[in-house]
């Protein structure tokens, strides 16, 4: 065939693969147009899914009448007009193709009104660009979008598509995401005559917790902490949940840049690392977050949906993304308060009566510094008498409530794995070997980036028999093993001979320890991914040190170790991600109990 150009309908439907997937890709391309339009209430309605109709309505500033027809143009936007305009987007939409590639795949109408207008103007459009007549209309201030009949041109199209109830949940959770970029938006949206959401706008902080507690749900707020971090230029804010609460898929992960919802690889790899150590094995963090930068270091530009972007400093982006989760995370102890991140407290009126929040731990409730106290497990620790009168075997202290430490004072040692002590408000559980396994494995990991882990040089040198492949590997790794405050030594083809050890470690099966760093090593090889798993390492060797199950400890010891996870970051969850204690109030006593029914 002869080269020829396409008319301008089908060029329009070729144009409208990349913007239109579904009936939610309308609603987002016509939803962020209200936003660029300053509206301050969106009204969004929906039919058999959207595909029968998709109507959306705002109060904007509207589009003046002599505009009409260019809006419907490809290629025409109010939002830039030169390159560098390109390169500092600041709004949603900009490139000037939704309006003619939606109307060139349905049947759509137009209708808008700006403040100085005696009445609205309404086109209508088929995709072809051609007859735009504008005709008077009584809209209202703002602008109406219908679009009817979606793909009806296009019968392939259509045939990809999922049922009337699928295509509306990618709707309503499309429209729930976008409401929590835009506080100061009110929403609404119905579907089949029927409301399903109807957001005020949300102006102050309590607001916003209720719109985040009526889109991720209360158990969210009650079990997130809310966080504000600033440096070089970029500001992280919103909301993460603990470790303890996460999801086995990432269903509830919203990130927006400059209030732009975004899916992002570098932004997904930031938070993967900061949750590895706190977060179970195959579960997923939740939050709601939001990264404000100058719009030069973004480009927004880099998919025709905007759902990707490309950040100038990918590697400032990366880090500060991960120091601030990682802080946020590390802060969350008992009796500690970085001022950068906040407890929540969820509003009463976004709480269903009769309903009974879950138990928490106690280090999210205001509570008292105590002093550090180290923990030495095969030692009595004598400094506790300066806190507190020595108790006797299981009893608490004579103290008053006043004088509690955040996480009380332990009563007794259950089963010889959990410690059960009692608080200012209740009592918690701790699992003794969890909580230790934290304890020491942060040690480690601060001795290790101060320079190296210290040794204790053995009173008698240890000689172990390993393969053949382990005694080379140890020879290898010779100076890593030093950093990790071993001296190792080959002995002979099959032996090697251990003369010091971690000083956090010196009571441990030091040859079982010795074998399985050994094991860790040979898994990663001996390459820059050692590095890259050093806290793998370390996690190994803490588990090692940490209180075996069943070993009874005194009340010494239990409350030394209580002490200890009250200045020990990360301490409410062990390395992988289990939590190491959980509490009760008094008011769930006595609801156990049917006290004061």
């Amino acid at each position: 065939m002869r080269i020829h150009s396409l008319p301008t309908q089908l060029i329009n439907q070729i144009a409208a693969g990349e913007v239109v997937e579904r009936p939610s890709s309308v609603v987002k391309e016509l939803v962020e147009n209200s936003f660029d339009a300053g509206a301050g209430q969106v009204h969004v309605e929906i039919e058999q899914g959207g595909l029968r109709l998709i109507k959306i309505r705002d109060d904007g500033c509207g589009i003046v009448k002599e505009d009409l027809p260019l809006a419907l143009s490809r290629h025409a936007t109010s939002k830039i007009a030169s390159l560098q305009d390109l390169e500092q987007v600041a709004s949603m939409g900009f490139r000037g193709e939704a309006l003619p590639s939606i109307s060139s795949v349905s049947r759509l109408a137009l209708i808008s009104r700006i403040p100085q207008a005696d009445c609205a103007w309404r086109v209508d459009a088929d995709g072809s660009e051609t007859d735009f007549t504008p005709q008077p209309d009584p809209h209202p201030l703002g602008t109406t979008i219908e679009v009817r009949d979606l793909f009806y041109n296009t019968p392939a199209r259509r045939k990809f598509l999922k049922t009337e109830k699928t295509e509306f949940a990618h709707i309503e959770t499309l429209l729930q995401r976008l409401a929590l970029s835009r506080f100061d938006i009110g929403f609404s949206l119905l579907h089949n005559q029927k409301d399903i959401l109807k957001l005020k706008p949300a102006l102050t902080e309590e607001q916003q917790m209720q719109r985040v507690a009526a889109i991720c749900g209360k158990a969210f707020v009650e079990n997130a902490v809310k966080i504000d971090f600033a440096a070089s230029g970029l500001q992280l804010t919103g909301w993460v949940g603990l470790p303890t609460f996460s999801r086995s898929q990432q269903d509830m992960q919203f990130f927006y840049v400059n209030r732009r919802l975004i899916k992002d690889k570098l932004v997904a790899h930031a938070v993967k690392q900061a949750y590895q150590d706190v977060l179970f094995h195959g579960r997923h963090p939740v939050f709601v977050l939001y990264l404000t930068l100058d719009p030069t270091l973004v480009d927004v530009n880099a998919h025709p949906t905007k759902l990707e972007v490309r950040f100038r400093e990918g590697r400032l982006v990366h880090d500060f993304l991960f120091s601030a989760l990682h802080r946020s995370l590390a802060s969350l102890r008992p009796g500690y308060q970085d001022p950068a991140v906040k407890v929540l407290e969820l509003p009463t009126s976004a709480s269903s009566a009769g309903t009974t929040p879950p138990a928490r731990p106690v280090a999210y409730q205001p509570s008292p510094q105590q002093s550090h106290l180290p923990l030495q497990v095969e030692e009595q620790i004598r400094q506790y008498a300066q806190l507190a009168p020595q108790p006797l075997a299981n009893t608490q202290p004579a103290v008053t409530t006043s004088e509690y430490p955040p996480l009380g004072y332990a009563i007794a040692h259950l089963h010889n794995i959990y410690i059960l002590a009692e608080t200012r408000t209740g009592v918690i559980l701790v699992d003794a070997h969890a909580a230790h396994e934290r304890v020491t494995y942060e040690r480690l990991k601060q001795h290790y980036q101060q320079g190296g882990i210290a040794s204790q040089p053995l009173l008698l040198p240890i000689k172990i028999t390993v393969t053949l492949a382990e005694a080379e590997l140890a020879e290898q790794a010779q100076a890593l093993f030093a950093t990790l405050g071993f001296d190792i030594n080959r002995f002979g083809p099959e032996t090697v001979m251990i003369r010091a050890v971690p000083a956090l470690l010196r009571h441990t099966d030091v040859e079982t320890l010795l074998r399985d760093v050994l094991a860790d090593l040979s898994e990663h090889g001996m390459s820059q991914r050692v590095q890259e798993h050093i806290q793998a390492l370390l996690a190994t060797m803490a588990c090692h040190g940490a209180i075996r199950a069943h070993r009874r400890l005194t009340v010494d010891e239990m409350n030394a170790l209580l002490r200890d996870m009250e200045t020990t970051e990360r301490s409410g969850q062990c390395n992988h991600g289990r939590p190491t204690w959980i509490s009760l109030s008094t008011d769930e006593l006595d609801k156990f109990f049917l006290r004061g029914q």
